[in-house]
């Protein structure tokens, strides 16, 4: 089942219904009027989308209409809970590598995570705003779940159970902010802005066999101002599968329906495949030369990302977004 928030001018959006080739779409609000509101009684409310989902490909579905991804929110336009972890650690190294700093072994057998800001996602065409390029704003492809309730202590083979949709991700930081934050010794807030997502959310079974061992086993493309830069196998390298990220946010608390987790920057040990964010190849270049050669993005450029299927079909429709110069208004203060 393939499931899309369209814009309405609410904060939560209409939910719909899109069909497997995401040509079609059907506004679900007979079913449930939000994402949210789905997610919170699956059990009931799912297998009516999916029946919807069937009559829809099936040529049956009244009231559809051609899908159009420039019309999407987020899937969940506004999450209760946005944790991201980092399961390629073959990224998390190299980037420690180029800084010459020290890889703690426990990095293998423990996920890192960071909590992200959930009450402002971006939709899969929207420009990502930014006042500075000074910033260093880069992209990051990457794998997320939405889950259904998770109780405390639950181990990742109870965990899996509960993923209900996979989504893409473009996780915007700023990276020159982030040295001075992770000093700080509090982790990450200003560098990390608004998290864009795909335009549709899918349930695991549309992914057949690339979907095993709770990882998604197919190339995620990042295209960079037009020119492919990397295609890394979302499922080669992943250390931490996502009921394991799971599991470990529920070590020590409930995880509510429409928490959003994501894999972490998609990385392969591999280089040829490329990268899927800016601040891999500048490590790599740093390791290799001493120093990074490659900007971080500038206004005006432009970002894909995007997963195909075996057939070389859009499984998520694709993010698509424009880097563009956030003009703030300063108040003047007037003396009377």
């Amino acid at each position: 089942m393939k499931l899309a928030t369209l814009k309405d001018g609410t904060r939560d959006g209409q939910l719909a219904v899109v069909s497997r080739d995401l040509k079609q779409a059907v506004i679900a609000d007979g079913i449930a009027p939000t994402l949210q509101r789905a997610l919170d009684d699956w059990k009931f409310i799912g297998p009516q989308l999916e029946q919807l989902y069937e009559d829809l490909n099936g040529g049956r579905a009244g009231h559809s209409f051609d899908f159009d991804p420039a019309r999407c929110m987020a899937p969940l336009p506004r999450a209760y809970q946005w944790a991201d972890g980092s399961s390629y650690v073959n990224h998390v190294e190299l980037v420690r590598r180029a800084r010459n700093a020290d890889m703690p072994d426990s990095f293998w057998h423990d996920p890192l995570m960071y909590q992200g800001g959930s009450d402002d996602f971006l939709g899969p065409t929207d420009d990502i705003e930014c006042i500075s390029e000074d910033w260093g704003i880069d992209f990051e492809g990457e794998v997320a779940v939405i889950t259904g309730d998770v109780g405390m202590g639950v181990g990742p083979d109870a965990a899996e159970d509960e993923v209900r949709l996979l989504m893409l991700v473009n996780d915007v930081s700023l990276r020159n902010l982030i040295p001075a934050e992770l000093a700080k010794g509090f982790g990450f807030l200003q560098s990390k802005p608004a998290t864009s997502f795909s335009p549709v959310a899918i349930t695991p079974d549309e992914l057949g066999g690339a979907w095993q061992d709770g990882r998604v086993h197919l190339p995620l493309r990042a295209t960079w101002n037009g020119v492919l830069v990397g295609k890394p196998d979302a499922g080669a390298d992943m250390v931490f599968s996502f009921p394991q990220l799971i599991a470990h946010l529920a070590k020590t608390r409930n995880v509510r329906a429409g928490s959003v987790i994501g894999s972490g920057t998609v990385s392969n040990k591999e280089s040829a495949r490329g990268y899927t964010c800016i601040a891999e190849k500048r490590a790599l270049e740093m390791i290799a030369d001493g120093e990074p050669k490659t900007p971080f993005m500038k206004f005006g450029d432009t970002i894909r990302i995007e997963m195909l299927d075996a057939n070389g079909k859009s499984l998520f429709g694709a993010i698509s977004q424009k880097v563009v110069q956030k003009h703030v208004q300063k108040l003047v203060h007037k003396r009377h």
